[in-house]
């Protein structure tokens, strides 16, 4: 697949798998939507198709038509084995299907990975010390893994330690600090920074997005397709617009009792519409989602407004604009901790407009 920047990334890839020392175990690591499971997939299609050399990586602009290419854009190739969240609904043990889906437990691990015995009692082989079906490699890819619990990544320790041979293991994660040292010294970390506004603009081409839309799109995704696309999906531009009408206000110091209702109000539907897409989801995880991407929106204004009084030489407003991104990093902090959601909403607004 054609993947947009990250050249350094890809460089290092391809080399590593050209030398035929390739690392057995890497940690991908960078922030949300820039690509890096993305790179993990095409990383899995030049070590699974003996057709295609390294140096194609990330350079696949039409259909495969290799049969190892064709199985993995089908998702059907057998020795690619992608691990998320939401593969826990597809299990046969019934604890595991019916839990919320709010961590990559041990059990699930278990079942796809590692092997040993489940909580419903059933005992697994190791789908990693499985020989490769159609005898060339095999490829983890483990989405999200800071989602990993701490039994589940000790469990894998001994297998990234000892690792099956002709096996790759891709973790990708855009919180490596969730991530244990010692999983960490196993593997090759890899960072993925954000792509430049040049390959933005031709991933827009790439999915006809129409030229009106960028601009606003550019700003809001800061070189993550994954973030642009997501804008795209779920409609978030007009999320955006709500709140700058209520920021607006708060920068006046207009402070009304309905804004954080109108906050709290718009993230309930966005996770009530997210959760309907998937009934095993959890609505408190996704509920967090759905506060990551309020603290996005806000500390992007927040920087758009201190880039300005910087360029103005206001100095009272650049610091005002700090204290506010002190502000949202400290609210994030409180929802993290499982704080009342509407409480810090209520004191993220208040305290918001007493900055003014």
């Amino acid at each position: 697949m054609l993947i947009h920047g990250h050249k350094d990334a890809i460089d290092t890839l391809s080399r590593a798998i050209a030398s035929g020392r390739m690392p057995h175990a890497w940690v991908f690591a960078g922030p949300p939507g820039v690509g890096k499971c993305t790179l993990a997939m095409e990383a899995a299609r030049i070590l699974l198709d003996a057709d295609v050399p390294p140096s194609e990586l990330g350079t696949q602009t039409g259909s495969p038509t290799s049969k190892a290419g064709i199985a993995i854009e089908a998702g059907t190739h057998p020795d690619l084995h992608v691990i998320r969240r939401e593969l826990a609904a597809y299990s046969n043990n019934a604890q595991l299907r019916d839990r919320k889906q709010m961590s990559i437990p041990i059990d699930l691990l278990r079942e796809h990975i590692i092997g040993g015995r489940t909580s419903d009692g059933a005992v697994h082989e190791a789908p990693a010390w499985h020989r490769p079906v159609l005898g060339h490699a095999k490829v983890f890819i483990i989405d999200e893994a800071q989602y990993l619990d701490k039994a589940g990544q000790n469990a894998l320790l001994k297998t990234l330690e000892e690792p099956p041979p002709a096996t790759t293991f891709f973790l990708v994660t855009d919180r490596p600090e969730r991530l244990l040292p010692t999983i960490h010294s196993r593997c090759q970390v890899l960072h993925l920074s954000p792509v430049g506004d040049e390959d933005m603009q031709h991933w827009f081409v790439s999915q006809g997005v129409r030229d009106g839309d960028r601009p606003w799109l550019a700003s809001w995704s800061e070189g993550a397709p994954g973030m642009a696309a997501r804008a795209i999906d779920w409609d978030l531009r007009e999320w955006d617009e709500l709140l700058g009408s209520i920021v607006d206000r708060l920068d006046r110091g207009i402070w009304t009792a309905d804004a954080a209702e109108s906050i709290q109000s718009t993230l309930e539907s966005w996770t009530d519409a997210r959760v309907s897409e998937n009934p095993r989801a959890s609505k408190e995880a996704t509920g967090r989602e759905g506060v990551d991407l309020l603290i996005r929106m806000l500390t992007r204004r927040v920087q758009v407004s201190m880039r300005q009084c910087a360029d103005q030489g206001d100095h009272a407003g650049a610091a005002r604009s700090a204290n506010l991104i002190d502000l949202l990093a400290q609210t994030e902090r409180r929802v993290g901790s499982n704080l009342n959601r509407k409480h810090v909403l209520d004191s993220l607004v208040a305290s918001w407009a007493a900055m003014s």
